[in-house]
């Protein structure tokens, strides 16, 4: 979700309180915000839910489905919003479906 999108907020604190009041839980692994302006690029996610899948040798109630992510971009030198990719960011978003799971 592109922050810089969103009317009614201001930052992407804004966005995570909001979360937090309806009952989101969010990825806290290396900060509950992702980056800063230094980097050009703010990042949050919320922790993915659990759903049952039925496999072959029975039914996991503990697999993570999906999450959301929320993104706010900043300006680079010639002006644009940087499009770009942050990996130390990236591997700590990754986190929000990482739950222990496999041996």
């Amino acid at each position: 979700v592109s922050v810089n999108h969103l009317k009614s907020f201001n930052n992407l604190a804004e966005v995570n309180a909001l979360l937090v009041s309806e009952g989101y839980q969010l990825n806290r692994s290396g900060g509950e915000i992702k980056g800063n302006p230094n980097t050009l690029l703010e990042q949050s996610s919320t922790e993915a839910d659990r759903i049952k899948i039925p496999f072959h040798c029975g039914v996991y109630t503990q697999v993570p489905s999906c999450y959301y992510e929320f993104a706010l971009r900043y300006p680079d030198q010639t002006g644009r919003l940087f499009q770009g990719f942050v990996p130390a960011s990236a591997n700590q978003i990754f986190e929000s479906t990482n739950h222990g799971l496999l041996p």
